[in-house]
This record gives structure tokens, C-alpha cells and sequence, in this order.
């Protein structure tokens, strides 16, 4: 089965990225189609055959400033020319999902969410009354080109149920299920205590772009009250104002490697999540090495943690509810067994067998 990849823009790293490794696991021959494509900023993706962008390229500096290409991409990628595959998987949060395939060629949208700047994120991104005002004429059109585009595809698949429930309210489409592949091994805790309660250290862990959506001033502002210590991992636009408000129990330890972020996960007493996720691929990464989440009960984290047995939740997004679960979570006990049996319901080996399933009877 001749088959390709598409995906939006080969030009970062995170858990599409990973998907997209899992899916050339199972289908090495296949390209990978995509709007811009940075070499400079994916070298991941040197492992599939052929990466072709379209003739976005061409245009300077769209590599790496994607975000001036909304209205081009839909063109772009209607314009590719997939003639003689049997099989197109996209993956995709934007317009690639609107590529034009003819019978007897299957579609398959691996849908990562509906396009979050038109639904579910429009007001946090055009939260001002000026830009929402400016851009409506670009975003109504976007809106009904993203709805079109939706319904091309022979079958949608979802990575959390929040997504599946994104996809019927934005698209008024069926969807399945298939959780992305998480990569446990690296991250996964070997007990010397055959009871799974190992004695863990008194910190709690973030990991997390310092960007808004991702709520870590929440967690800081939180863990000021509490006086615990708080570790946190990652770098992005919010990082000086995150320092400027914590306190002395806050480290900032930027971006570490994965050999270093493993031994974090394996020392602290809890992970904090704060943000609302597609799915979030790091609270399982935590929960492999051992670690409880305490997360806000909203998008991927209410199937991936499982309440007084792997985690925590709290009920609303601020910092008094934050600091009740964290107190309450103080009073519980977790098995580090039941966390890592949870993690491993998300491995990769299962991704690619239900993939499999997928192409060959979907």
C-alpha cells in the first residue's frame, strides 16, 4: 500500500512530532507532504525518505514564521498533487486535513484538535477587541474553508475524547479514539521496593513551554502560597514574568535533556498540570517514572489520570483550587505500580498496532 504523510509544517518539535516518527515505524517508505519545512529546527524528521514542502517555501521567512501563512495554506495544500498513493494519513490541528484525494486513494485525519485559533482558542487569541475586529473578515472565511475541509477525509481520528467531542461540535463529524504514542521505556522507574512505594523527594515538578495557554503562572502563584517547593522545567515567552513573581521555593531550570528531565520525574513527589491539554503527553511521561499528577480536570488529563489512584484533580482553573488539591493530594498515598500500569496503556507498540487496525479494515 503505497502510502504518505501530511502534516501542517515541519518545523518544531513536541508530541505531533512523535506521532509522526511512530506512524514512519509503521510505514517507513512513506514522504511526508507539508506546507514549510525548516531543516535547521526538524532534524527529526531527516528519517523519512522525502519531507516535500509546498511552494510556501518559496516565500522568505515563512520556515519559521508560519503564523503569516492562515490564509495561504488551505491553497496550498488543495493544490498538492497526491496522485497514485493508496493511503493519506494527516496529521494535523490546521489545513492539511483539506487536501483533495481522488477515489480509490483513503484519507485517514489523525486530528490533533479542530483549528484552535477559529474554536476553541478564538478568544484567547484574538482576545483583543481590536485584532478580533480587524481579522474577522479572515477568520469567518477560515471558519467555513475549515469546515469544508473537515469533511474530506474518509475517517477522523481523534487523540483524547475532548478532541472527539471538538470534532462533533466544530465539524458535526464522527470520530474514533487512538491515543498518541507515548515513550515510556526512557522514562520508566525500575523499584528496588517490590511494594511500588518508594520513598520520593518533598519537590513538585512542572514541565512546560512558559507560554499563557500553558497556566504556569498559576502554579507559581500557588506554590508562592504554599511555600513548597516548586521545580520548574522549560523556557518560553513568560519566563522573566514568571520569575519576577516566584518566590524563593520556585527553581527555574530551563530546558534539560531527557536523561536529566527522567530524574526529575523520578525524585519529585508530584507533577503539576495546570493547563487545559489536547492530551498532554507529559503527565504520562511523569506517571511512567513513578510520579502522581495533579491535574485540572478538563481536555487529555481526564483520560490519561485516574482520580485517587494516579493523580489529583482540581475543579477550577485558579489558585484556590490548586492549593486544595495539593493539600488534599499531601494526605493520599499512590503505588507507583498502578502508575506506571496506567502509563503503559499509552505506549507506542499500542498506537502502532491500533493504526494497523485502522488502515487496513477503517
Amino acid at each position: 500500500m503505497k502510502t504518505a504523510f501530511l502534516y501542517d509544517r515541519v518545523n518544531k518539535w513536541g508530541g505531533a512530532e512523535r506521532t509522526l516518527l511512530a506512524l514512519h515505524e509503521v510505514f517507513p517508505n512513506a514522504p511526508l507532504f507539508t506546507a514549510v519545512y525548516s531543516t535547521e529546527n526538524a532534524p527529526w524528521a531527516k528519517v523519512f525518505p522525502k519531507v516535500i514542502p509546498t511552494f510556501l517555501q518559496k516565500i522568505p521567512f515563512t520556515k519559521d514564521k508560519h503564523e503569516l501563512l492562515g490564509t495561504f495554506t488551505p491553497i496550498a495544500f488543495e493544490n498538492l498533487d497526491l496522485t497514485g498513493f493508496d493511503l493519506i494519513i494527516s496529521v494535523t490541528s490546521e489545513a492539511a486535513k483539506g487536501v483533495i484525494v481522488q477515489p480509490p486513494t483513503k484519507h485517514i485525519c489523525y486530528c490533533l484538535t479542530p483549528t484552535r485559533y477559529l474554536w476553541s482558542g478564538y478568544d484567547i487569541y484574538f482576545r483583543n477587541p481590536l485584532l478580533k475586529l480587524i481579522s474577522k473578515p479572515v477568520v469567518d472565511y477560515l471558519r467555513v474553508w475549515d469546515k469544508i475541509a473537515a469533511q474530506r477525509p474518509d475517517k477522523m481520528i481523534a487523540i483524547s475524547h475532548a478532541v472527539q467531542k471538538r470534532i462533533k461540535k466544530y465539524y458535526n463529524r464522527p470520530s474514533e479514539v487512538i491515543f498518541p504514542p507515548v515513550e515510556l521505556d526512557f522514562f520508566k522507574n525500575n523499584f528496588s521496593n517490590k511494594n511500588g512505594k518508594e520513598k520520593r523527594e518533598k519537590f513538585f515538578l512542572v514541565v512546560s513551554r512558559l507560554v499563557p495557554y500553558k497556566m504556569v503562572d498559576l502554579a507559581v502563584s500557588a506554590f508562592n502560597e504554599l511555600g513548597l517547593p516548586l521545580i520548574i522545567v522549560g523556557t518560553g515567552s513568560e519566563e522573566e514574568k514568571l520569575k519576577n513573581m516566584a518566590k524563593s521555593n520556585i527553581k527555574f531550570v530551563g530546558h534539560l535533556t531527557d536523561t536529566k528531565l527522567a530524574d526529575y520525574y523520578k525524585k519529585c513527589a508530584a507533577f503539576i498540570f495546570p493547563q487545559e491539554e489536547d492530551f498532554g503527553i507529559v503527565a504520562l511521561e511523569a506517571q511512567a517514572a513513578g510520579a502522581p499528577v495533579i491535574a485540572y480536570k478538563a481536555g487529555g488529563a481526564l483520560d490519561t489520570v485516574i482520580e485517587g489512584k494516579t493523580g489529583v484533580f482540581f475543579d477550577k482553573q485558579n489558585k484556590k483550587s490548586l492549593i486544595k488539591a495539593v493539600k488534599k493530594f499531601e494526605k493520599l498515598s499512590f503505588n507507583q505500580k498502578d502508575l506506571i500500569k496506567n502509563a503503559e496503556r499509552f505506549s507506542k507498540e499500542r498506537f502502532k498496532r491500533e493504526i494497523l487496525r485502522i488502515t487496513k479494515y477503517g
